[in-house]
Formats: C-alpha cells, structure tokens, sequence
C-alpha cells in the first residue's frame, strides 16, 4: 500500500486543523503525509495552539496557515473538516469525516487542552483505521 495522505480542513487553519496536524506527524512520523489548510486562513497558528501542544512535546510553533486549494483536496486519500462546512471541495472517490470540535479561537490554554486531547484520540483512531503504527 503507499503511503496514506491525510488533509486537515478547518477555516482559519490556525488551531483545530494545526493541532491534528501535530498530533498526525508526531504519532505517525514519515508513515503518513500530513496536509492543513483553511478555507479562509489566518494569520497564524493560535498561540494557544501553540501553548497546549507545546505542553505535550509536540512543536507547532513554525507552521504558518494556508489556504485551501484543490490540489491540496485532491492529493489527500482521507479529508477531514473541522467546522468548513461547504468550503471543502468534494472529489470522488475521497474519504470524508466530519470532526465537531470546538473552534479555540479566542480561548485560553485551559479550554484549549481538552480540544487538545480530543484531537489526540480522534487521530489516534484515524491511525489504527489506516493501519499505521504510532509513537509510544
């Protein structure tokens, strides 16, 4: 099988989507490529974003967010949106989840953690369904 792509859809891609970007490459290393974006990006990764990854080892301080291209869609074998809605393009043949978490925009480290943690077992199930070994 070759390599499986993950693309990680939120609107500003400057929380949610980074933090399940961090939580992908970290777990599963070189085994899967990871991809984020936003529909309308910000202009950087939410610092507490930042702050609750940084608290787990987990280094999202250089990612920049990025807008949303086809392209980006249709390289991806798996598609995850985090609170888009219609933004995302839809191609055939994609896998699609749904992930409702809650938006960490404006909100502290506290609240940011618990969508943190969330995020770390939604990715840690999207792995064991793709099949790929993760980190200790």
């Amino acid at each position: 099988m070759t390599m499986p792509s993950v693309l990680f859809v939120c609107v500003h891609n400057a929380g949610r989507s980074q933090m399940a970007a961090g939580w992908l490459r970290h777990l599963a290393g070189d085994a899967v490529e990871v991809r984020s974006a936003g529909s309308v990006p910000g202009d950087q990764v939410n610092p507490s974003a930042v702050a609750a990854m940084a608290e787990v080892g987990i280094d999202i301080a250089d990612q920049r967010p990025k807008v949303l291209t086809t392209d980006a869609v249709e390289a991806s074998d798996v598609v995850i949106t985090m609170g888009c809605g219609d933004a995302c393009p839809v191609f055939p043949g994609k896998r699609y989840l749904d992930w409702a978490l809650e938006d960490p925009a404006g909100k502290g480290v506290e609240s940011v953690r618990l969508i943190r943690d969330e995020i770390e077992v939604r990715v840690r199930a999207l792995l064991a369904e793709l099949q790929v070994s993760t980190a200790p």
